[in-house]
């Protein structure tokens, strides 16, 4: 009777452990990581949510996900040492690692994991006359926060059209929530509002207002392209926010990256729980649809962390490494 009782307890801890193995899979991590996003009302901090909730389900590691500041303000946290992980525009990124525009000096101390979604310069106004880039000439445009990857955006769609963000509009420097409460108050006649479309603040405002985005020519987007490649032509459903058409824009990438001291293991980890259980994210956040390995692996302008180098390397995909 008691060797049956020993051996039911035995199978049954077996049983519980492979359930366990199963599904806490990727490789034994087990860290506790903070993965920094950005505002409340952005692409940004909402869909980070799931994926650091998708690995701390299926990996042994933990993900912390955080509002924070943006792209800048997410290279200087983890430069600090007060992150791990966190969101970059592809050309922050860039710009960050040469130490350009936003940058001072070099930051060297981090590497990309995964270069994961669109993000589409919208530009949004409630007024109907505000049909192209050239119509901004003279009216109050919100231009992002001071020094954010929104604000050097914005100059060089300006500067594609020919206008200067300092002569030829009259900006404010306001992030994507106070943009929205600013055009409902008709405080500004637009905004730039850089991030994944569906955005959370535009959404809220085509709930109550009727919105227009404004489009980009295909010469204009050609010009732009030319003189920053981080930038490549994007279309935004009219059915996004209710438009009367598709409009036609330029977007850059949504880029992890990782500090590079960070474990081979936990970056394998969040990439094997985003990628191999894309269907149940996607279930979770429209922009789940579009991750795709390819698209992961093709950021160039910083090179892939250890533990990217080898979950890219499984699915035979090579990326370049430090």
């Amino acid at each position: 009777m008691k060797k049956t009782i020993v051996l039911s307890l035995v199978l049954v801890m077996l049983f519980s452990l492979a359930s366990f193995a199963e599904e806490k899979s990727g490789m034994p991590g087990g860290s506790k990581l903070v993965f920094t996003t950005g505002g409340a009302q952005g692409t940004y901090y909402g869909f980070g949510g799931v994926l650091a909730g998708k690995v701390g389900e299926k990996t042994s590691t933990t993900i912390t996900a955080i509002t924070s500041g943006g792209s800048k303000a997410n290279i200087e946290a983890m430069d600090d040492g007060d992150a791990q992980l966190g969101f970059v525009q592809s050309d922050v990124g860039a710009y960050a690692y040469k130490g350009m525009r936003l940058f001072d000096e070099e930051i060297k101390n981090f590497s990309t994991v995964a270069n994961l979604y669109m993000e589409q310069v919208q530009i949004v106004t409630l007024n109907p006359e505000i049909k192209t880039v050239s119509d901004l000439k003279g009216r109050n445009v919100s231009v992002g926060a001071a020094g954010s990857g929104v604000y050097f955006n914005a100059v060089d769609v300006l500067e594609a059209y020919g206008l200067d963000v300092d002569k030829d509009i009259k900006p404010t420097y306001q992030s994507f929530g106070d943009s929205v409460e600013a055009l409902q108050d008709g405080k500004i006649d637009a905004a730039f509002i850089v991030a994944g479309a569906p955005t959370t603040a535009v959404t809220s405002l085509a709930a109550t207002k009727k919105v227009y985005l404004v489009g980009f020519d295909d010469e204009h987007i050609m010009s732009l392209i030319a003189k920053s490649p981080y930038y490549s032509m994007s279309v935004i459903k009219k059915d996004v926010y209710g438009t009367d058409e598709d409009v036609v824009t330029v977007a850059v990438g949504a880029v992890v990256i990782a500090r590079d001291d960070v474990s081979e293991a936990d970056v394998y980890n969040f990439l094997h729980g985003v990628f191999d259980f894309k269907d149940e994210i996607t279930a979770a956040h429209a922009k789940g649809a579009e991750l795709d390995l390819k698209f992961a692996a093709s950021y160039t302008a910083v090179p892939y962390h250890k533990g990217a180098v080898k979950f890219f390397g499984e699915k035979d995909i090579k990326v370049a490494g430090k």
